[in-house]
């Protein structure tokens, strides 16, 4: 697929990546986004709102699994995620302060 003709809803940073920013305030229903390199471009049907900023789920993602985003792990799912979900701290632990007691 091609670069959207429009300004892309999300974009997307390395292939394998589980997680997508919002480039800007979603709401649920069809969105397309893009990489940030290449020309390829996402379809997701987003199950809730998603601020700008904020990252969405490019694929199911199980309870206790590595989320992946920039080909790095940056969380650990706390809850199961679906492809669509908003992706924030109800759902998710920063890998970074994953021992963290706070």
């Amino acid at each position: 697929m091609n670069k959207p003709n429009s300004e892309p809803g999300f974009l997307l940073h390395k292939r394998g990546d589980m997680v997508g920013v919002a480039a800007r305030d979603l709401e649920p229903g069809q969105v397309e986004g893009c990489y940030l390199s290449g020309e390829e471009t996402v379809v997701i049907e987003l199950n809730h709102s998603v601020p700008l900023g904020h990252k969405l789920a490019l694929t199911d993602i199980r309870e206790g699994a590595d989320v992946i985003e920039y080909g790095q792990r940056v969380a650990h799912a706390t809850a199961p995620i679906s492809k669509g979900d908003y992706v924030h701290t109800h759902n998710v632990r920063s890998a970074r302060w994953q021992t963290s007691v706070a």
